[in-house]
């Protein structure tokens, strides 16, 4: 545990100096993923309200294709856990108790692809989070209902560590997405 907690500090404070914007394009490889992989007509994908320099994944609504999606965004309930409620650009979010931006809590969504934030991953897809257990917890339960569900870590190549220390409870990304590519 205490590795983790020393890994989160250094890849928060390196994610923090080497931050760096970027254009739509990063989502190119993607989108030719999502084409690939989901034949569905209608497909919800959610994504995370980007803070504390995380990677914009709002740009990807750039694309007139997304943005015609159903955009979902977490938001964190009273008993400790998250889910996934509809969110359209331009409409009104609201602070959490952690003073990250989160939706109107309508009717829960269960997204087909899920762009989860990364403070740092591995080559066997693993990624170390901020250490709540928010999206583990939701990926366990949900992934055991709904084995179709993408998940995609989107972080900076330099985020990338040799092996990361996991435990019964960190799930796999099924991909992580960088400016380099896929992996």
């Amino acid at each position: 545990m205490q590795q983790k907690i020393q890994l989160r500090k250094k890849y928060f404070n390196l994610r923090k100096k080497k931050y760096f914007d970027i254009d739509e394009n990063f989502f190119l490889p993607l989108l030719r993923l999502i084409q690939s992989k989901i034949k569905k007509k209608f497909v919800k994908i959610a994504l995370y309200y980007p803070t504390n320099f995380e990677l914009n994944v709002l740009k990807i609504l750039e694309f007139k294709n997304i943005s015609s999606k159903d955009i979902l965004l977490p938001a964190t309930t009273k008993n400790n856990f998250m889910n996934f409620f509809s969110w359209k650009k331009r409409e009104v979010l609201f602070v959490n108790k952690f003073g990250i931006l989160e939706p109107a809590k309508t009717q829960a969504k269960v997204p087909d692809i899920i762009l989860v934030p990364v403070l740092a991953f591995d080559k066997n897809r693993y990624r170390l989070g901020y250490g709540k257990g928010y999206y583990d917890r939701y990926l366990n339960k949900y992934l055991k209902k709904f084995k179709n569900i993408l998940t995609v870590g989107v972080a900076f190549s330099f985020q990338r560590h040799h092996k990361l220390p996991i435990n019964r409870n960190d799930v796999k990304m099924d991909f992580i997405i960088t400016e380099k590519g896929i992996y």
